[in-house]
Formats: structure tokens, sequence, C-alpha cells
């Protein structure tokens, strides 16, 4: 058997290393978790179905939980540090959060009432593209020639009373860091004279603990799926762990109008982003940004 090694951490937390799911034993809870999964996403499927031909909330309800099922069916706990934004005035809600991993999904999806913005090629994907189109999910090609269409898409969705869920990334990272906001994503907040301006909500994501013990910087490639990486792999090498942990931090809403441009609100939200996720990769104790900065001082990735 492995000896756990200590690795260099915040004093009284450190960051022990876990070990590894004996291979007979992690095999069969990654087949039982996959089983179990699919087996309830079948039913889940044609409910959404129906619930989507019906009016009212039981559609936005449905699919927050079955997202927070999934979360438990794989073993993933998730704590959520803040309170999500509610819509006022008739101004939606735009949350905006840093992404690492498939595993964002599940996680922002059971805690955040929203429509997801993906990119296009999830539109393309076997299952994948069934579900994320049950949930509503609005995709995006990120072609320039593409852009005001898109922009105007996202926008009815919010005028319909949604909230949007985005990755202003653009992309995944190694969840060492958060990747420059761009702010392009933010187009969908302007002022408009025939609709309200909806609020902007940072949100940092980060997977904290494995096998119930606090990771380390060697422990996040067990979370973090970006790339070229393939998504079955990932899967079978993450859902032999045990004691999965996402904290997600909830910062307080900004109103687009006291920023100049949207590059000046998309500088402002990614600080805060950050921030935040570097002091949570730190397992150091967090709170909730209470007076974020119209013009951050920091202009490069938070690395922990």
């Amino acid at each position: 058997m492995r000896i756990p090694t200590r690795r260099p951490g915040w004093p009284g937390l450190g960051t022990t290393e876990p070990e590894a799911p004996p291979r007979p034993r992690g095999r069969l809870r990654c087949i039982r978790r996959g089983v179990t999964i699919g087996l309830w996403t079948i039913p889940a499927i044609a409910t959404q179905a129906i619930l989507l031909l019906i009016p009212g909330r039981s559609k936005i309800t449905f699919a927050r939980f079955y997202w927070a099922s999934l979360c438990a069916l794989l073993g993933l706990q998730v704590r959520v540090i803040g309170t999500p934004a509610r819509q006022s005035e008739n101004r939606s809600v735009v949350f905006a959060s840093n992404h690492s991993s498939w595993l964002d999904i599940l996680a922002l999806g059971g805690t955040l009432e929203g429509c997801f913005i993906a990119k296009e090629e999830v539109g393309r994907w076997p299952v994948i593209r069934t579900i994320a189109r049950l949930g509503r999910t609005v995709f995006v090609s990120r072609r320039a020639t593409n852009t005001i269409r898109e922009r105007d898409a996202m926008r009815s969705r919010l005028q319909d009373g949604d909230n949007l869920i985005l990755f202003p990334e653009g992309t995944s990272s190694d969840g060492s860091r958060v990747l420059p906001f761009r702010s392009v994503f933010f187009s969908v907040v302007e002022a408009a004279p025939d609709r309200a301006q909806p609020l902007v909500q940072p949100v940092s994501i980060v997977y904290d603990q494995l096998g119930g013990l606090p990771m380390g910087r060697a422990s996040r490639a067990v979370f973090a799926w970006y790339g070229d990486m393939d998504l079955a792999s990932h899967y079978w090498q993450l859902a032999r762990h045990r004691g999965l942990r996402a904290t997600i931090l909830l910062h307080p809403p900004l109103d687009p109008a006291n920023f100049p441009s949207r590059k000046a609100l998309a500088q402002a939200v990614w600080h805060i982003v950050a921030d935040g996720a570097a002091t949570l990769r730190q397992n150091r104790p967090v709170m909730p940004a209470l007076q974020p900065a119209t013009s951050p001082s920091q202009t490069a990735p938070a690395y922990a």
C-alpha cells in the first residue's frame, strides 16, 4: 500500500495527496455510477420533454433537480458559499463563472436556475446534445459572422425571464488558474432601449477535496478536463474516486450600468472570480467579495 505523502500547505490544513482507490473496487464504483446515471437519465429526458410543453417553472425546477441528482449519483458533494442573485424589477441574472471541467455543468446546474451558454460543438455530441437541448442550452459558434445573431438569441432568453450561465473564458482550463475573460461574452448585458439591463453575478468554482481530503496541485488533474481530453476516459479516471467535493463561491451581483464599457466589466468580473478561485485552491477560509473593484490593479491570471 502506498503511503500518502505530505506536501507543503497552509498551517493546520495541509495538502495530503489521497491514495488512488484499489483497482477492482474503483472500477466497480465507476461502472455502478455510470449505470445508475444512465438509468436515471432515460426517464429524466422523457420527463423534461413533457415539461417543456407545459407553461410555468416546472421545466426550470426539474432541470436543476436533474443536475443536482447527477452530482449525488457521482458522489460529488457541492458546497455553496454566498447566495444566488434573484431577479428583481424584471432584471434577469447572468452568472459568469470560471470553467475547468465538465463537472462544472452538474455542480452549477444543480445550484443555479439558468440556461447554459455552450459552444456549438456540444450540440453535435451524441446523448449530450439531447440533454443540453432539453435543458434549453443556447449554443454559440463564436464565429464573427454569427456574433449578432447569437447575442440576440441570448438577449431573447433574458427578455423571456430566463437567467444565463456562461463561461467567459471561452474554453476550460487546467484548474490552476482562471484564464482572461473575453469581453464579447458580455455583449449580452449591454444596455438596450427595449429591455431591462440584467445583473451580472461573478461565480468561482473550485474542486477542493478528493478522498475527503484537501487537494494539492498534483490532484487537480483528476478533475480538470481541457484541451483534447476524451470525455469517456476522463470519466473513467474520475468516477473511481470517493470523497469528491466542489466549492461554489457566489459573489455579490454587479450592475453593468456602473462600468464604462463591457471590457471594463469583463475585467472586473474576471478579477473577482480569479481572486476567489485562488483563495479556494489554497484551502483558505473565503467569503464573497464585498466591494468589487471597478478598475482592478491585477491584470494577469491568478495562479495558486
